[in-house]
């Protein structure tokens, strides 16, 4: 087993938490169902794609709400689809 959508136990209690932790888990499920469709390979291209920013091409991260190199915001699509539970839960991350 490669990855967790191809557990019987699928989605098991330990990746239920585990996805409610942090915001970028927040497309845990869509991405397991997506990498069963279409595989590992294809995912990950879709995945640079989702996390490039629009202007420059530079890949950013689920908690970079700006690109990191060029400063458009929001830094790519994931963030725009998600900068409300990106912010509220980065908050509760605070110490």
């Amino acid at each position: 087993m490669v990855f967790c959508g191809e557990c019987d136990e699928y989605p098991c209690e330990e990746l239920k938490t585990f996805q409610k932790q942090y915001p970028h888990r927040i497309e845990l499920w869509k991405n397991l169902e997506r990498i069963k469709e279409v595989g590992f390979e294809k995912w990950y291209v879709e995945m640079i794609e989702r996390y490039s920013c629009s202007e420059c091409g530079t890949v950013n991260s689920a908690y970079d709400i700006s690109c990191r190199k060029c400063g458009n915001t929001p830094s790519c699509e994931y963030v725009r689809l998600h900068e409300k539970e990106i912010a509220e839960s980065s908050t509760l991350l605070l110490p």
